[in-house]
C-alpha cells in the first residue's frame, strides 16, 4: 500500500479539542498534522450552545437527574429520548451512568470535574489571548430558571456542591430576576446567576479562528477518514479511508463520537456513546436575550450568538446512524416560546450533532493501552468547548512525557 512521508505528530479530528490540541503542540514546538474528512470545525463544534460553562462541574447522573429520567423518557419529544430498538445496545451504557450517580462516585466525579474546570479556565483565556479571540467572548454569565421554588429547593445540593469548589453564584426573584432577563414569563419564579460563566458569539467562528491561528503558524490538514491505528517500531501507523497510510510519531485521537471506532482494536473498549443534540437559531433580533438561559426542568438552554437567538439542548441517545429526528428541536422552540412569551419563532434553522458522551460525565484523556504514543482526547460531552485548551495542554505535556497540570486518573481511558 502506498505511504506518505511520516510527521510528527497527527491529531485525528479538526473540532475545537482536536485544533486546540493543535495550539498546545505548536507551542511546545511540535510539528502537526491534523486529519478531518470534513476540515475544520464542520462537525459538532460548529453548533453548539457557545457556553464556557466553568461553573458546569455536576455529573448528569446527579441525584437530582436521575429522579427525572423516568418521566422524561416518558415523553417521546422530552428532554431525554432513547429509540426504543436502540435501548438493547445502550445498556451496558445506562447501568454505568445509574452508578455513576451513586453518592461515592459523584463526589469523585465533581471534584475531578472542579479540578479539570480551573484549568480549563486559566488556559481558554491564554488560547484567547494567543488566537486574538477576545472580541469573540462576553462575560454576561448565565440564568438558570426555575418554574417553582420547589424546584429552586431541589438544586440546591448542587449549588452546595458548586460553593465548595470556590463558584460563586447568586439566587434571584422578583426584579433582580426581570433586572437579569425582561420579559421572562410569570411562570418562572425564580433564577440562579452565575457570573464566572461566559459565552462565544459564534461557536464555528471561534474554532475556525483557532484553526486559522494553528495552520498559520504550520500546522497541516488532511481531509482524509481515518479508519485504524497500529502501532509500529517507528511510531504509529495511521490506515486510510483511501487505502493509504501514513506514519507518524504520535497521535492524538479527537474524533469525538467517532472515537470508539479506534480505540477498540487498541485495546481500549471505552463505553462512548452519542448524544444526539438538537437545536434551531433564530434570525437575530427575534428576542432581546441579555445572557444564555438555562433551562434544566426542560433540558435546553437559549443562547446569544452573533448570528442570532440559539435554542438548543436535549438528549437523544440513538448512535450515529439513525436519520434525525427534528421534531425535537421544534417542540424545544415551542417551549421556548411559552417561557419568552415576545420571542419571534420564525425563520429559524435547525442543526443536529453528536455529542461524545461517556457515563460518568468525565471525558478520555490519557494513553492507549497499546502504547503511549497514542492519547486519547475525547468523551467531553456537552463541555468540549469549554474544556478544549486545557484538553490541548495535558495532552502535550503527555506526550512529551511530562507531568500533567493536573491529576489524570480519573480521566484514565482504562477506568471503565
Amino acid at each position: 500500500m502506498p505511504q506518505a512521508g511520516s510527521v510528527d505528530v497527527a491529531i485525528v479530528g479538526a473540532g475545537i479539542i482536536g485544533l486546540a490540541t493543535a495550539v498546545a503542540l505548536l507551542d511546545a514546538g511540535r510539528r502537526v498534522l491534523l486529519i478531518d474528512p470534513d476540515g475544520i470545525a464542520r462537525g459538532t463544534s460548529s453548533g453548539n450552545a457557545g457556553g464556557l460553562a466553568y461553573s458546569d462541574i455536576l455529573p448528569l447522573a446527579s441525584k437530582g437527574m436521575l429522579s427525572k429520567v423516568p418521566g422524561w423518557l416518558a415523553d417521546p419529544l422530552g428532554p431525554l429520548s432513547i429509540p426504543p430498538s436502540y435501548l438493547p445496545r445502550i445498556a451496558p451504557w445506562l447501568l454505568r451512568f445509574w452508578r455513576a450517580g451513586l453518592a461515592d462516585r459523584r463526589e469523585a466525579a465533581i471534584a475531578a470535574q472542579a479540578a479539570l474546570m480551573q484549568l480549563a479556565s486559566t488556559e481558554m483565556q491564554a488560547l484567547i489571548a494567543r488566537a486574538g479571540l477576545a472580541g469573540m467572548v462576553h462575560e454576561d454569565g448565565v440564568l438558570e430558571l426555575y418554574e417553582s421554588e420547589q424546584e429552586l429547593t431541589a438544586s440546591l445540593p448542587g449549588w452546595d456542591a458548586r460553593e465548595r469548589h470556590g463558584i460563586g453564584f447568586e439566587h434571584v426573584r422578583g426584579a433582580r430576576l426581570a433586572e437579569l432577563q425582561p420579559g421572562l414569563s410569570p411562570r418562572l419564579v425564580a433564577g440562579t446567576f452565575v457570573p464566572s460563566w461566559h459565552s462565544v458569539d459564534d461557536p464555528y467562528r471561534f474554532a475556525a479562528t483557532i484553526g486559522e491561528h494553528a495552520t498559520a503558524r504550520g500546522a497541516e490538514l488532511l481531509q482524509q477518514r481515518v479508519t485504524g491505528l497500529r502501532p509500529v517500531e517507528q511510531g504509529v501507523e495511521l490506515q486510510l479511508a483511501d487505502s493509504s497510510q501514513r506514519l507518524a510519531r504520535q497521535v492524538v485521537v479527537a474524533a469525538g463520537a467517532w472515537s470508539k471506532t479506534l480505540t477498540a482494536p487498541l485495546g481500549d473498549a471505552v463505553p462512548l456513546e452519542t448524544e444526539r443534540g438538537y437545536n434551531t437559531t433564530l434570525p437575530a433580533g427575534s428576542f432581546d436575550l441579555r445572557r444564555q438561559l438555562t433551562f434544566g426542568g426542560h433540558g435546553f438552554v437559549i443562547s446569544k450568538l452573533a448570528s442570532g437567538i440559539r435554542v438548543g439542548g436535549a438528549v437523544e441517545l440513538g448512535g450515529l446512524e439513525l436519520p434525525p429526528n427534528y421534531a425535537r428541536a421544534d417542540a424545544m422552540l415551542q417551549k421556548a416560546a411559552r417561557f419568552l412569551p415576545g420571542l419571534t419563532t420564525e425563520g429559524g434553522t435547525q442543526w443536529m450533532g453528536y455529542r461524545p458522551s461517556l457515563p460518568d460525565s468525565l471525558p478520555v484523556i490519557g494513553a492507549s493501552r497499546a502504547t503511549p504514543d497514542i492519547v486519547y482526547a475525547f468523551g467531553h460531552g456537552h463541555l468540549g468547548l469549554t474544556q478544549s485548551a486545557a484538553t490541548g495542554r495535558l495532552v502535550q505535556q503527555l506526550l512529551a512525557r511530562q507531568r500533567p497540570a493536573i491529576d489524570l486518573s480519573p480521566f484514565s481511558p482504562q477506568r471503565f
